[in-house]
C-alpha cells in the first residue's frame, strides 16, 4: 500500500472510530509495524490534521475534520453508479434528480480515466415492468416527515380497496422489488404497520411531533418487517402471503 493511500485510511479509522485507537491496532488493520503507525501519526499531525493522542494510550479524530476529494478504485465507482442507477428505477422523481447529481459530482473529482470508466460501468438496471418505475409523488414528503419525526395523515386503499384515513408516525421507508413501503406506527391500529407508497392517496405533514425513541421505534419495526411479521399488504411480502393492515 502506498504512503499516501495508507494515510487516508488512517484517517478514515479514526473517523470511524468511536474511542481512541492503538498504534497496535491500527497497524494491524493495515498490516504494518506500530513504528510506521508512529510515523504517519506525526505526518498527518504536521499536515494540521486534528488527530489527538499518543503511543501506549491511542489516537482520536476531532470531530468536524473534513477530508479532501476522495478517490475511488474501480469497484467503488462501478458501486455509486449501480446504487445510483437502482435509486433511479425507484419513482421518487426527487431521489433520481439526486442521484443524477451524485454521479456528476463525483465525475469532476476524477482523473479522466476513471471518469471514462465511470461513464462506461456495463451495469445496467433494466425496466423491470413492475410497480417500481411508476412515479411516486408521494414519497418525498413520506422522506421529508422522516428526517422531520412529523406525524403524517394520510388517506389509505389496501389491496382490497378498502379506504381508511390514518394518522401515522413515519419511521423509515423500504425499498423492495415489488414497492415502496413506508414503514410507521398507525395511531389507528395502535400498531407498527407498514404501507405502500403507491396506495397513499393523500398525504399531509402535520405540525406535531413524535419520540422515534432515538432510533429504536424504528429498529423494533424493521425487526418486525424482516421477521415477515409486520402487517402489511405487499404479495407475498410475509410468508403467510402478505397480511391486511
Amino acid at each position: 500500500m502506498r504512503r499516501a493511500d495508507r494515510l487516508f485510511e488512517i484517517v478514515q479509522y479514526l473517523r470511524r472510530a468511536s474511542a481512541p485507537v492503538t498504534a497496535r491496532e491500527l497497524g494491524q488493520a493495515l498490516e504494518v509495524v506500530p513504528r510506521t503507525i508512529y510515523r504517519d501519526i506525526a505526518v498527518l499531525q504536521g499536515a494540521r490534521v486534528p488527530i489527538d493522542g499518543e503511543a501506549g494510550i491511542g489516537y482520536i479524530l476531532r470531530p468536524g475534520y473534513d477530508l479532501p476529494p476522495l478517490m475511488f478504485n474501480q469497484d467503488e465507482i462501478e458501486a455509486i453508479v449501480l446504487g445510483a442507477r437502482l435509486v433511479a428505477r425507484r419513482g421518487d422523481a426527487d431521489l433520481a434528480t439526486a442521484a443524477a447529481s451524485v454521479l456528476a459530482k463525483v465525475s469532476t473529482i476524477l482523473p479522466e480515466n476513471l471518469a471514462r470508466q465511470m461513464g462506461q460501468t456495463a451495469l445496467y438496471v433494466p425496466p423491470s415492468g413492475r410497480e417500481t418505475g411508476r412515479p411516486e409523488p408521494k414519497a418525498a414528503m413520506l422522506r421529508a416527515a422522516v428526517r422531520r419525526s412529523s406525524k403524517v395523515a394520510i388517506t389509505y386503499t389496501d389491496a382490497v380497496g378498502a379506504q381508511t384515513a390514518r394518522t401515522i408516525w413515519p419511521l423509515g421507508l423500504s425499498y423492495f422489488v415489488e414497492a415502496t413501503l413506508v414503514a410507521a406506527w398507525c395511531e389507528l391500529r395502535e400498531g407498527f404497520r407498514a404501507f405502500r407508497v403507491d396506495r397513499v392517496q393523500r398525504c399531509e405533514i402535520l405540525s406535531e411531533h413524535f419520540d422515534g425513541q432515538s432510533g429504536q421505534l424504528l429498529a423494533d419495526c424493521l425487526k418486525m418487517l424482516t421477521a415477515g411479521d409486520l402487517p402489511s399488504d405487499v404479495p407475498d411480502h410475509s410468508s403467510n402471503g402478505g397480511q391486511t393492515i
